[in-house]
């Protein structure tokens, strides 16, 4: 396996198994991964939120860890990297309305560079306008979004992902085993 170099776009609300498992599973493996958030510099942190399925009609939220980021979204070129991670939680919902997120992430498709989205990042993938005949996993609450972006929306079990030429997404954190290997077979390829 090359080590590769992976961008992690996360900010404040990720969720942290999200965020944290991915981070450090690829760094473990060999990887370099930079994590980097809107407005903010490699040392800072950002605060992350656990995200639990408790049997209400949605998930509860607990307070996470705060996750340092290892470098600068400003300074960030995307064609340094040879890959993309985008990780869900509440993050998503705004980050997706910034146009240099946007960008990062039409690079990755454009290039055909593997990406890995997961529960809410599919947000950030229909307002990247990415989707289009794509098949996509997400927390369920986000189908509409993956639909009216014209992807399929890919109803799966929450311990499984699916992968569509160089994306894989998955429902939720459950699904680490199962994303992160599908993920890490692109990484080789």
């Amino acid at each position: 396996m090359a080590a590769k170099k992976i961008l992690m776009i996360t900010g404040d609300f990720t969720e942290d198994y999200e965020t944290m498992v991915p981070f450090q599973t690829l760094l473990a493996v060999g990887h370099t991964v930079d994590a980097v958030c809107p407005g903010k510099k490699a040392g800072d942190t950002v605060p992350t939120a656990i995200h639990d399925f408790e049997g209400d009609q949605t998930y509860s939220e607990k307070p996470g860890h705060r996750f340092a980021l290892t470098a600068d979204f400003e300074a960030t070129d995307p064609a340094a990297y040879d890959a993309l991670v985008i990780p869900g939680g509440r993050a998503p919902e705004y980050l997706r309305l910034d146009q240099r997120v946007l960008d990062l992430v039409k690079h990755f498709f454009e290039a055909n560079k593997p990406v890995a989205a997961i529960c809410h990042g599919a947000q950030i993938l229909a307002a990247a306008d990415v989707l289009k005949g794509r098949q996509c996993s997400a927390y369920p609450a986000c189908a509409p979004e993956v639909k009216l972006a014209g992807g399929a929306y890919a109803d799966i079990a929450v311990t499984e992902a699916v992968t569509d030429g160089n994306l894989v997404t998955a429902p939720a954190w459950p699904a680490h085993p199962a994303w992160l290997a599908q993920f890490m077979k692109l990484l080789d390829a």
